[in-house]
């Protein structure tokens, strides 16, 4: 992230019946002091702004943004900026300020014909396919199809990041941090202000606010807790070349080199029994601690014990490698 706190940019806004900016997309953004209003570039939107309404009940407006970025959002078009800003790659995750984003934001009916109001969705979902009856006579009827109801749309309608996939594209919501090399499979999930500092493989869920290390599998099915349901702070991450096993989860950060097993979730206060050889072979008791102690620390295979069912933490040497092969030629 540059040493500037402030970014800029032209966007183009829908705006409903009511007065209401349903979403800004910003093909380009600056991080940096934004120029005075004599000396901003041309937005090049005149082709694609119109200020009546469309059958939608939709107007597309022009909109030249400055966001503080280590202030609350000041409107959707400050929360739009911030979102772009990380898909963009322009600005990390947990690096912007984003106090009161959801109130800022409208629940949108997202369409393939663009954003509706909630409130007058059924009449102009009407009013858009008698239009497109009126307008292509005896060519096929394209209807109005809902794709998702909700504050933040998807990544991929937005920007395309260099150098990834995403096999689904609801599975990316905007706001998302996909370096190059990432691939997002079919049944994985990456949230706003959540992503990937470089190549990873990604079949579970990264909630808001996790990052994952390079090198790193979030295996089918597993999920990594976030902060926004819980109300709590703690920002889980994973570390390089680690594996989250298919259908496990973590409550706990992971560092580099470690493994948790198919099926295992570890939690702050999940009772660890930690082996050590050197105990073991001197007939020692072993250690147990909560999670939350091995938080963060490298080199460790979480596992169960398949005789007692206690969960356990080995040392692990080394870290796991992915294909590369399958990643390299995003």
């Amino acid at each position: 992230m540059s040493e500037s706190r402030t970014a800029w940019g032209w966007g183009l806004a829908s705006v409903d019946e009511a007065g209401n900016t349903l979403d800004v997309w910003y093909p380009k953004l600056t991080v940096g002091e934004a120029p005075a209003e004599g000396s901003r570039p041309n937005h090049n939107f005149d082709m694609m702004a119109h200020m009546e309404a469309d059958a939608r009940g939709v107007r597309r407006l022009p909109v030249f943004t400055v966001s503080q970025l280590d202030e609350p959002i000041a409107d959707a078009a400050d929360a739009y900026l911030r979102l772009h800003l990380m898909s963009m790659r322009l600005a990390k995750p947990n690096t912007l300020n984003l106090d009161g984003i959801f109130g800022k934001l409208a629940t949108v009916v997202w369409t393939n014909y663009g954003p509706f109001a909630t409130e007058t969705f059924a009449l102009r979902k009407m009013d858009v396919e008698t239009e497109r009856m009126r307008t292509t006579p005896g060519m096929p009827h394209a209807g109005v199809t809902v794709i998702s109801l909700d504050k933040i749309p998807r990544m991929l309608d937005y920007v395309i990041p260099s150098g990834v996939r995403v096999a689904d594209g609801g599975r990316a919501r905007l706001g998302a941090y996909l370096s190059e090399g990432t691939t997002v499979m079919h049944a994985g999930f990456v949230n706003f202000n959540a992503g990937t500092l470089g190549t990873s493989m990604v079949e579970g869920r990264i909630s808001q606010g996790v990052v994952v290390g390079n090198g790193s599998d979030i295996g089918g099915g597993a999920s990594i807790m976030g902060t926004l349901s819980g109300g709590g702070k703690h920002r889980v991450s994973i570390g390089e070349h680690s594996l989250l096993g298919a259908n496990a989860g973590i409550g706990i950060s992971l560092g580099d080199n470690c493994v948790v097993e198919a099926g295992l979730y570890v939690t702050a206060g999940t009772k660890i029994t930690v082996v050590d050889k050197a105990k073991q072979a001197a007939g020692e008791p072993l250690d147990v601690v909560k999670g939350a102690e091995l938080s963060g620390k490298d080199n460790i295979l979480f596992i169960r014990n398949s005789l007692t069912g206690a969960i356990e933490a080995r040392y692990r040497k080394t870290g796991i490698e992915l294909n590369s092969e399958l990643h390299q030629h995003n």
